[in-house]
């Protein structure tokens, strides 16, 4: 299994005005305690070219600006995506939130057993 193409494809499915948190992509990519991982995948590129800035922590905190050029540039991103981000940098995910469906999550394993990933 290659986790790192698994997060690249799984990023590449949220949604756009949506966020995702580190430990949402972990489980879809089948490795439901590897949330830090996934943050030194997006840190590091090792998942290609994705929506990075959609991704935050459990508690919908801004948590990526040392991956981006720019300290606020996720912010920034996000909010030209329509997404509400506070002062302090959360991001409500009631309502913002991706709430992917059992049946992303089986197009997910599809994907994965078709690339060999």
């Amino acid at each position: 299994m290659d986790f790192y193409k698994r997060v690249g494809m799984v990023c590449g499915m949220i949604p756009r005005g949506k966020a995702a948190t580190y430990g949402q992509i972990a489980l879809l990519c089948g490795k439901p305690r590897n949330a830090r991982q996934v943050g030194y995948a997006l840190n590091r590129n090792l998942a290609g070219e994705v929506p990075a800035h959609r991704v935050v922590n459990a508690q919908g905190v801004l948590s990526g600006a040392a991956a981006f050029d720019y300290p606020d540039l996720q912010r920034r991103l996000l909010e030209e995506e329509g997404v509400e981000v506070r002062e302090d940098g959360w991001v409500d995910l009631k309502v913002w939130g991706w709430k992917n469906t059992l049946e992303d999550a089986l197009k997910l394993r599809e994907m994965f057993e078709k690339e060999g990933v």
